[in-house]
């Protein structure tokens, strides 16, 4: 049988990510068989017991995921954190919103899983959990992510359609979207890639001009009523 980097495993189980688990190898907190296991690289077979012990378990169940409401001006990442204000900056006790703050956490731990444009709005995730993140962002994940759009002009007599399925940009054929008019300024899409400010190209090809873009949904995820600028927890119910 197929012997399988033990990382991969954790990972494939959802206890989680390869890095995180790397360095539960390190640390001596990983078994194989009820065999303790520090060697990274280490493989096994899928049809063996490949466990975290206590201590990992806790450091996992302890990492935190954020749902800010993220201003037009502040950047998801931190690419240029010197001219720009990070999303990050917004995480404080003042802009909390819940009723169950976090007792520990270290705010520079947190990672944006995914980018929100500077111009645009709306649901960014930070976390501590590379498992969330790679159900986010991992390779080969297809995920579906909802934004508002105003745009103002005129749509071209086969724009809708263009919008929906057709589009091309930097030679790529972009993959089918869902695109229908929310009102008559306001367009609903819902994409399952994210191209460098995809939604604002395409409203150009097809005569129109975005003039606010927000996004409201990732996965199961919704942004729902929480404030601009404010964050809470990720639910224990919620998942994306």
């Amino acid at each position: 049988m197929e012997l399988i980097r033990i990382s991969k495993l954790l990972s494939e189980k959802g206890l989680c990510s390869r890095r995180e688990a790397d360095r539960y190898i390190e640390a001596g907190w990983v078994t194989v068989d009820g065999k303790v296991v520090k060697e990274l690289g280490t493989r096994a077979r899928r049809d063996q017991k490949v466990e975290l012990n206590q201590q990992a378990k806790k450091i996992q169940s302890s990492k935190i995921t954020i749902i800010l409401n993220k201003p037009v001006g502040y950047i998801s990442h931190l690419d240029d954190e010197k001219k720009f204000k990070p999303a990050s900056s917004l995480v404080t006790y003042e802009n909390f919103h819940g009723n169950d703050y976090p007792k520990k956490f270290n705010i520079d731990t947190l990672a944006p899983a995914g980018r929100l444009d500077i111009d645009s709005t709306g649901l960014l995730v930070l976390t501590q959990d590379g498992i969330i993140a790679r159900n986010i962002i991992g390779e080969n994940i297809v995920i579906e992510k909802e934004y508002l759009v105003r745009v103002e002009g005129n749509l071209s007599e086969s724009g809708m359609e263009l919008l929906n399925h057709g589009l091309i940009l930097d030679g790529y054929k972009l993959k089918q979207a869902k695109v229908f008019w929310q009102n008559d300024e306001q367009l609903s899409f819902t994409l399952i890639e994210g191209r460098n400010r995809q939604i604002r190209r395409m409203c150009e090809q097809v005569g129109l001009k975005v003039i606010n873009l927000k996004r409201v949904r990732i996965g199961n995820v919704k942004l729902s009523n929480l404030p601009l600028g404010k964050w809470r927890l990720l639910g224990q119910n919620e998942n994306f």
